[in-house]
Parts: C-alpha cells; sequence; structure tokens
C-alpha cells in the first residue's frame, strides 16, 4: 500500500469515529501529517509504511507542538524494517507512540485502548498492583508463596503489588492463578506517559533570524513565542495572560507556496482550536486567507501599541471554534 493510500485510509478511520480531521500537510518539511481532534482528544498524527523512517528532530518537534497545542503526538505506521508491528502494542519511537492501524481501529472505533507495550527486553503491561494486593491476601497467600507460584522472588512480587509493570508471560500467570486479569490498559490518548520513558521534551529550535521583528512585535504584545523546525508554521505563540489563546504564526515574502501554507495553518487552526496568522514581507491588499489572518510587515512597522497587535490578529483571523 502507497503512504497516500495509507494515509487516506487511516484519516477515513478517524472520520468515521468521529473525528474532525484537518488538511494534510502537504509541505515540506514537516513534523505530522494531519491533526485530528473528537471532543477534547487532540492528536497530531504521523502515518507512515516504515515507522522507522521517523528519525529524532522529527520526534522532538512532534513532542514540542504536542506540548504548546496541548496535543498528544502519535505515529500510525504498518511496519519496522524488521518486522510488521503487532495488533494491540504501543511502540515507541523517539519518545512518540506508534500503533499499528489494527490497534487504532480497535482504539477510536471500538474504544478499546491496547493493554500491552513494547520497551527494550520485549512487551510488558501495566498491573493493577493495588487489586493484586488485594486478591493475593483474600486468598491468605503470603508473597513468598505467590513469589514460588510465579517463579520469581518475594521482592518482586512486592515491586508488582507497588506498580511496577510485568512481562506477558507473568500478566498471563497471573490471570491463570487469580482468574482475573490484573492488566491496565495504556492510555494513548494521553502519550502512554504511565509507561513511556519520562525524558524531558528536547529544547525548541532558535527562532529564524529573519524573523526576528515577528517574534519581537509578538512578545511585546504579550506573546510568548514557540519557534517550530517543522510545521506548516513558523512558531506557536501563547498569549502570557491568557494561556488558553494561541496563535499559529507564519512569515516570509507571500508566495503562492506560502499562500498554501496559510490554508494549511486554518485548517490546522480548525481542529486545534487556535487562531493563525501570516506576516507577509510586502503589501498584500487581503486581510485573510481561509480564516488565516495576513498582516504585512509594512503594518507591524507602524503600529507602536501592542494592543493594536492583538486586535489586527483578532480582527482578521477566524475565530477559533468549540464546537
Amino acid at each position: 500500500m502507497s503512504r497516500t493510500a495509507l494515509i487516506e485510509n487511516v484519516t477515513a478511520m478517524l472520520e468515521d469515529a468521529g473525528f474532525l480531521v484537518s488538511d494534510r500537510c502537504a509541505v515540506r518539511p514537516k513534523s505530522f501529517d494531519v491533526a485530528v481532534r473528537r471532543d477534547k482528544d487532540l492528536l497530531l498524527l504521523k502515518i507512515l509504511g516504515n515507522v522507522d523512517a521517523l528519525d529524532a528532530e522529527t520526534g522532538a518537534e512532534m513532542r514540542r507542538l504536542g506540548e504548546y497545542l496541548e496535543a498528544t503526538p502519535m505515529v500510525i505506521g504498518i511496519r519496522t524494517r524488521d518486522e510488521e508491528l503487532k495488533p494491540g502494542v504501543v511502540y515507541f519511537r523517539h519518545g512518540v507512540p506508534v500503533i499499528n492501524p489494527d490497534t487504532a481501529y480497535e482504539l477510536f472505533i471500538e474504544k478499546m485502548p491496547p493493554l500491552i507495550y513494547a520497551a527494550p527486553g520485549g512487551l510488558y503491561v501495566s498491573l493493577d498492583g493495588d487489586l493484586l494486593a488485594d486478591e493475593r491476601e483474600d486468598r491468605g497467600w503470603s508473597l513468598g508463596r505467590l513469589a514460588t507460584e510465579l517463579g520469581v522472588s518475594r521482592r518482586t512480587v512486592s515491586k508488582y503489588e507497588d506498580g511496577m509493570n510485568a512481562s506477558i508471560e507473568v500478566a498471563v500467570q497471573l490471570e491463570e492463578l487469580f482468574d482475573e486479569p490484573f492488566s491496565s490498559p495504556v492510555d494513548v490518548l494521553d502519550g502512554a506517559d504511565g509507561v513511556r520513558d519520562a525524558d524531558p521534551t528536547p529544547s525548541a529550535p532558535d527562532a529564524d533570524p529573519d524573523d526576528e521583528h515577528v517574534v519581537h512585535v509578538l512578545t511585546s504584545a504579550g506573546f510568548t513565542v514557540h519557534p517550530t523546525a517543522r510545521a506548516p508554521f513558523k512558531a506557536v505563540s501563547e498569549a502570557e495572560d491568557d494561556p488558553v489563546t494561541r496563535v499559529l504564526t507564519g512569515h516570509s515574502t507571500f508566495t503562492p507556496a506560502a499562500k498554501k501554507r496559510a490554508r494549511i495553518m486554518s485548517s490546522i487552526g480548525e481542529v486545534a482550536r487556535t487562531r493563525s496568522v501570516y506576516f507577509t514581507k510586502e503589501e498584500e491588499g487581503r486581510e485573510s486567507v481561509d480564516g488565516t489572518a495576513i498582516v504585512s510587515c509594512a503594518e507591524l512597522a507602524d503600529v507602536d501599541d501592542p494592543e493594536r497587535v492583538r486586535e489586527l490578529i483578532r480582527d482578521r483571523a477566524e475565530t477559533p471554534s468549540e464546537a
């Protein structure tokens, strides 16, 4: 299956599941293919045939964007270079959760989250330690008795009850011993933080030198500007006095390619519930493109009131939908 067909299949499935799906980010470089939302769940999706194609820089960008937009970065893929991805298993690439299309169908359509995740050494599950301790005590078993049944040490059983995750083999043994499942779902829609290594989100890149004037104006207007490296927009800007207000910002000569980016920004903004603004290097004679505000740098040069910058964006940008 071609990557284009895979993306079309996945997005069609998500639409059937009630997600609002943005236009495809058909520009380069790009860290994600589509933004999708259902209720409060906002996802930034990369859809790949071979998930090894996700490099460290792209993974870092997806994680940063997830923080800026309060979204979950996720990869849906089919295989690695060596093997097919197993259904019902959450994998990780550069800190980003990865699932295959079957797992995505179960999660989004059937609302059955996966129970298994891959980590160095094999496949694991997250145990409900409190339930395990209760069941052991109800049966009158000591830690040593359960340890003997499992073929592990008392200390290991104690760690299971304290919340340490276990191999699939141990999880199966426990279910057979107690006729009770102890596996907790992997919360993929929250980034699978409960089982993912808690490595910090990589630092943001420096702003493009060509964007320094725009960054200065936005900062003066009370925005915190988060530069991006691989997105259809140059930055995510957040109002310091209203963290809910976010603006996707672009900046360049307004070529046909820039107009295309402005349209994609509008579509992403509709899904992510942000405004979007494109700062142009020349007078354009237009105020917006599909909801993305168009503001020339000449207009910015004439503005010395920070509130006026906000007004320009508010007046020309489409208000993000709360539906």
